[in-house]
């Protein structure tokens, strides 16, 4: 069972820029693995610190063949374009068709403290993408055209009066 909750859309957490981790102890080992349980009892494929309440600059991912750790991201490419349809676990219930680059490149730290560099494209680029956005305060709602904008905030409203008021440990706020 996680220790942690996903932050859900509304949460000023979600819309902060985090900060640098600055250290790769024990504590923040833990942290990790309770973040992996967290992603997998979602169910989800990627998960940054700020959607766990933690405003530090990294994030978890797994597209189906090694969990990873992606530590202080920085993308220093990218070429083309990819449509696909993405959803957020901080939005519950919603997909949107969203174009981002097809392809990236990406460095940054492992869990061990070396530095990687890694290629990524379609799908393993768009996780990547999607998370660094939370690292730096962007949800994916910034990414969407007005009438996808227009539907998403309706859906939130809605899903907002449905739900009694949020526990405290989803720390939920409603839109304005």
């Amino acid at each position: 069972m996680s220790r942690h909750s996903i932050r859900i859309v509304g949460d000023p957490v979600l819309v902060e820029r985090a900060t640098d981790v600055t250290d790769i102890d024990g504590r923040f080992v833990r942290l990790v693995d309770d973040m992996f349980t967290t992603m997998y009892e979602a169910p989800g494929v990627g998960l940054a610190a700020p959607q766990v309440g933690v405003g530090k600059r990294f994030f978890i991912y797994d597209e189906g063949d090694d969990p990873k750790v992606l530590i202080n991201p920085v993308i220093t490419g990218s070429d083309g374009e990819w449509a696909h349809d993405e959803g957020c676990l901080s939005i519950p219930g919603l997909n949107f068709e969203i174009v981002r680059p097809k392809r990236i490149e990406v460095t940054g730290v492992d869990l061990d403290g070396n530095e990687v560099f890694m290629e990524a494209d379609e799908f393993l680029a768009r996780i990547i993408q999607h998370e660094l956005d939370h690292l730096d305060g962007v949800l994916m709602l910034s990414h969407l055209d007005e009438d996808q904008l227009r539907v998403a905030k309706k859906a939130i409203r809605e899903m907002q009066m449905a739900e009694p008021e949020p526990e405290p440990a989803r720390r939920g706020f409603r839109l304005r």
